[in-house]
């Protein structure tokens, strides 16, 4: 028998339940206390920008420490599932170019989605699997035997949101490491097409906080209204370059719909 713990109310809860939904109850906690501190509201071009040339001189004496604290932050924003991941892989490559800021945004993010897999996986997937019976055992069975093949689907297509990913690769009982695996050559090709284009944001960087600061030189009445910080990413992402993720996504399934094939030919 597990053991219990009594609450203030006279109720006892299983030590193991508690050891298994207090992960997910502080992860979330820590998610409400950054948006309820506005942490998030920090991860701006504006903020990357107007602090450009100070971030640029301190990566210059501290490369390692610099790296270090990106990946970090990183982690933090995808287990948090705060807004501006997308920002924080862009600045990365502007801030150490695309061959330094590529790779530590791939680990940052790799790390960030795992810690929200185990989570969920020890928590709401576990529950899950005791509950919905066999239709779902049947699911996971299914979705573990291409695993891999499946998650990199998953992730290289962009109608897929990144942490509803998380999610269901822990509800569908995914492997650790292939769930590893799977994310890290996912993110991959994402990750080196926006550092890519990042990397040559420094001159648009530069002009935009010239242009700023000349505005508030003015003196405007309502400066936020009147001098607005704009970097227009929006050329990035092109349909293009969507339609290139969606096909890496069906190049991915190839080996499952192959596997299929076979079974269904040997079976006939």
């Amino acid at each position: 028998m597990s053991e219990s713990r009594t609450t203030g109310l006279g109720k006892t809860f299983p030590q193991s339940s508690l050891k298994r939904w207090l992960p997910l109850i502080v992860l979330v906690a820590l998610m409400a206390l950054a948006f309820a501190m506005g942490w998030h509201k920090y991860l701006s071009f504006k903020t990357i920008g107007l602090n450009y040339d100070a971030l640029r001189g301190y990566i210059g004496q501290n490369l390692l420490t610099a790296i270090a604290l990106y990946i970090l932050v990183y982690v933090a924003v995808v287990a948090l599932s705060l807004p501006g991941a997308g920002i924080m892989t862009i600045s990365g490559s502007l801030l150490f170019g695309w061959q330094l800021g590529a790779p530590a945004t791939v680990i940052g993010a790799t790390i960030g989605a795992t810690l929200i897999f185990l989570v969920a996986r020890t928590s709401i997937g576990e529950a899950l699997a005791a509950k919905a019976g066999p239709w779902l055992a049947k699911l996971r069975d299914g979705f573990k035997d291409n695993a891999l093949s499946y998650l990199l689907f998953l992730r290289l297509v962009p109608a897929f949101p990144f942490v509803i990913v998380n999610l269901a690769a822990a509800v569908l009982g995914v492997p650790l490491r292939t769930y590893v695996l799977g994310t890290a050559l996912g993110i991959i090709p994402g990750t080196m097409a926006f550092s890519f284009a990042g990397a040559g944001l420094g001159s648009v960087v530069e002009a935009q906080n010239t242009v700023y600061k000349a505005c508030l030189a003015k003196g405007p009445a309502d400066p936020e209204v009147a001098c607005p910080y704009s970097i227009d990413t929006g050329a990035l992402v092109t349909r293009e370059l969507l339609i290139a993720f969606a096909l890496l996504g069906v190049v991915a399934l190839i080996p499952v719909a192959i596997k299929k094939w076979n079974q269904r030919h040997a079976n006939a």
